[in-house]
């Protein structure tokens, strides 16, 4: 089915290109004890200190300003998705606009940087990517933040955007070529402002300094291009200041997204699509592994094939989403297919942003929820009770924090509109997000479960003291009972004895009281030896000597 030869459709151009980095990170829980749980908040109080600034959403309150393309967007979604992403439904009554919920979703955008050089080899000419939008996401209750890079070019060899796919997502380079380069990373990457001036640059040729890095904190470093992107966040294992820190949550190739407007796509070859629908993944120089399942079943795996026809006729706009990746590939010749308002563009930027989104979001959620579980049980020193109840509330809290994330943010149905929700579907099982919700659900449940084991058995325990205390408690009731018969007629003698006997007895109770507390489980085990029938006097009075043996 598929050749390992080039065909000459490899030379195609891109007329308009599109991508779209959507990189998850784990954010280290805040110091701060009143804005735990609120990166953004801390993040929007700095805003005079660093380039971020936030954006409610693009649902301006002037209906001038807002698009058909807004709309659009809108009513692609299901209700209950619709208020996570854009919150409760406004009112004119300023009472109940007040009242109105927000969105969970909160925005950062920086605008200082409008564009992107790459330099993919050395000696090439480099090329500039027009940058569209830099958001940082954050998340209410989820230690979690998703940095969106956007980026747009026209009249690109088709050669040269996948290699531009397959060599910009990436956090750090996997290891170096023989003349100093960054495996897998472009040669050169770097940030320009509207000037044209490098706000910063790629720095995976210092080999040194990522070798130190994990040498000395176990932990890989990303490259100064992408670190100087996201601060003030910085790497938590790096020696910069900073209270907002992040850890990575998956590996270093970032997921992408790509709109490639080509002409005459029913020419590409069965290769052509393979490397177009795995540009992330597959060299672009490396020929296609034709025995791979994932070439083989291609088509049954990857292609979303609604609006394609593969005929002159059309409609010949082809989705492929690996999981990692979602691709669109169109006929540049119709309009339709390029416009930014009403066309397949204008949904790639906006629904099918919001379903990948969505979909990774789940993925880095559960990660992030599982590497909690993990660090918490890794700092568990069950002869340390500090330790324990650190444990304790770090599960409970987890547990919390789970069961919000099932209701705020756990969907399985997007959309009405079947290819929409499909495409949310296929990314999902391409990231394994249904089978890992249930590893996580069941690891939380075990600890959940572990938690309230060890809470019956303190309370059983507590029971046990009770009850021998009780029957202790019993004797003494008898005892005082009887004197209260006035066989003794303490209530006679003089106030000086009645007092001095008052004490005396008090303070044998409260001897006897502190001796059961104190011997309270080999009392219980007096008991139920008291009661065996089939233990001899001899066994009962061995037990009943234990109580009082050191």
């Amino acid at each position: 089915m598929f050749s390992s030869l080039p065909t000459p459709s490899t030379d195609k151009n891109v007329a308009l290109f599109h991508a779209s980095l959507i990189w998850p990170l784990q954010l280290e829980p805040l110091d701060v004890e009143e804005i735990k749980g609120r990166h953004w908040e801390a993040f929007e109080r700095k805003e005079s200190m660093h380039p971020w600034h936030r954006i409610d959403d693009e649902f301006t309150d002037d209906p001038s300003n807002f698009h058909e393309r807004h709309y659009r967007e809108f009513v692609s979604f299901l209700p209950y998705v619709q208020r996570f992403l854009y919150g409760e439904g406004r009112n004119a009554n300023a009472a109940a606009k007040a009242k109105a919920g927000k969105s969970p979703m909160h925005v950062f955008r920086r605008k200082d940087i409008t564009a992107l050089r790459l330099t993919l080899h050395e000696g090439q000419a480099p090329i500039v990517l027009h940058l569209v939008h830099v958001d940082l996401y954050f998340f209410d209750d989820l230690d979690l933040a998703q940095l969106n890079v956007e980026v747009c070019a026209s009249d690109l060899p088709l050669k040269t955007v996948r290699d531009i796919l397959f060599r910009m997502g990436r956090s750090y380079p996997s290891g170096w070529e023989e003349d100093g380069d960054g495996l897998h990373s472009v040669h050169l990457a770097e940030w320009l402002n509207a000037e044209g001036q490098v706000m910063a640059r790629s720095d995976t040729e210092h080999r040194e300094k990522y070798l130190g890095f994990v040498c000395q904190h176990r932990s890989p470093c990303i490259s100064e291009h992408w670190a100087s992107l996201l601060r003030p966040l910085v790497l938590a294992h790096s020696d910069e200041p900073g209270e907002l820190r992040y850890r990575l949550i998956e590996y270093h190739r970032m997921p992408v997204m790509a709109f490639l407007a080509l002409d005459d796509p029913c020419s590409l070859s069965p290769d052509d699509w393979v490397r177009i629908g795995m540009a992330s993944i597959l060299h672009p120089d490396e020929n296609v592994p034709v025995n791979d399942p994932s070439v083989i079943e291609f088509k049954q795996r990857y292609c979303l094939d609604r609006y394609w026809s593969g005929t002159p006729a059309g409609p010949n706009t082809r989705f492929m989403c690996t999981g990692n990746a979602l691709t669109v590939v169109g006929d540049a010749a119709l309009p339709f297919f390029s416009n930014p308002e009403r066309g397949v563009l204008a949904q790639f930027r906006h629904q099918f942003f919001l379903v990948f989104l969505i979909a990774h979001l789940h993925r880095a959620a559960l990660l992030v929820f599982s590497d909690v579980l993990v660090g918490a049980v890794n700092a568990l020193n069950i002869s340390d009770d500090e330790s324990v109840k650190l444990f304790k509330r770090r599960i409970r809290a987890n547990f919390e924090t789970f069961l919000r994330f099932t209701h705020r943010y756990w969907f399985h149905e997007l959309s009405e509109r079947p290819h929409v929700q499909a495409t949310f579907r296929m990314c999902s099982n391409h990231l394994r997000n249904d089978a890992l919700y249930d590893e996580v659900r069941d690891e939380i449940g075990e600890m959940s479960h572990y938690l309230d084991s060890d809470s019956q058995r303190r309370q059983s325990n507590t029971v046990v003291r009770l009850t021998v205390i009780t029957i202790l408690g019993l004797i003494a009731t008898m005892t005082t009972g009887y004197f209260g018969m006035n066989v003794i007629p303490f209530g006679d003698a003089p106030l000086p004895e009645r007092v001095l006997h008052g004490v005396l007895a008090t303070g044998v109770f409260i001897a006897l009281v502190v001796f059961a507390v104190s011997r309270s489980k080999r009392l219980s085990d007096f008991l139920e030896d008291l009661s065996d029938e089939k233990m001899g006097i001899t066994g009962r009075l061995r037990s009943f000597w234990s109580v009082f043996r050191g």
